[in-house]
């Protein structure tokens, strides 16, 4: 699927994409609202319209943006986080692809829209760290991934040349945007979230296992996972 040789970059996602979605589809959509009704004391219809305001933020950096959430609904964010960690996992075989990437050739940059407090809650539990040269968050360049500025400013801190690199990226606005920046090599994820269902990406190859990427002639990694 992918010719290695024309490749210098990867630029990976975080959520949906290393990690399962389903730690962050269950707070922000279950766990938060509820909470947010519990330690206010409102009405539980309330939920609804909590639920319905996050969303409405989709995309932008504010909806990335623990603090502003931390100012918007007057809950500490990251404690209520921290109460269902233990939903925090890697996708797959995503641990298998990283540590073939670390013994091969590009250079591997962890390009996500999540904030510094939402990766200095997960970096520690999933040891991605380890396998990475380089961390950007959005929050660090003012722009989401969604807009073209992001890549700019990517560009500028993480020099890449765009047909000679691979991103890999759960959200089907976020690889449009990278497409439209000029990077060649651009994969979606078939199922970023384990607890629902897959879904077909329509203009972008969807991967299902990492181990698809992976020469044919490469021998079993000792570590797999299933």
């Amino acid at each position: 699927m992918i010719d290695w040789r024309a490749i210098d970059t990867v630029l990976l996602d975080m959520d949906g994409t290393l990690l399962d979605l389903h730690f962050d589809s269950h707070f922000w959509l279950e766990h938060l609202p509820r909470r947010y009704v519990e330690l206010h004391r409102l009405d539980e219809a309330t939920q609804e319209e909590v639920r319905a305001r996050i969303i409405r933020e989709q995309g932008t950096l504010d909806w990335y943006s623990l603090a502003y959430w931390r100012r918007e609904l007057g809950v500490d964010i990251l404690a209520l986080k921290r109460e269902v960690q233990h939903l925090i996992g890697l996708r797959g075989d995503a641990l298998d692809f990283l540590a073939w990437l670390k013994q091969a050739h590009p250079r591997v940059v962890l390009a996500t829209n999540a904030d510094r407090e939402s990766l200095a809650l997960k970096l520690p539990l999933t040891g991605l760290e380890d396998y990475l040269d380089a961390i950007v968050s959005s929050a660090d360049l003012g722009v989401p991934k969604e807009e073209q500025a992001f890549w700019f400013a990517l560009q500028e801190v993480e020099p890449f040349e765009p047909a000679r690199t691979l991103f890999i990226d759960d959200n089907p606005s976020v690889l449009e945007s990278a497409r439209e920046f000029g990077i060649r090599h651009l994969l979606g994820i078939l199922q970023p979230d384990s607890q629902r269902p897959a879904r077909e990406l329509e203009s972008f190859v969807a991967l299902d296992r990492f181990a698809a990427l992976l020469p044919e002639d490469l021998p079993p990694h000792g570590g797999a996972h299933e």
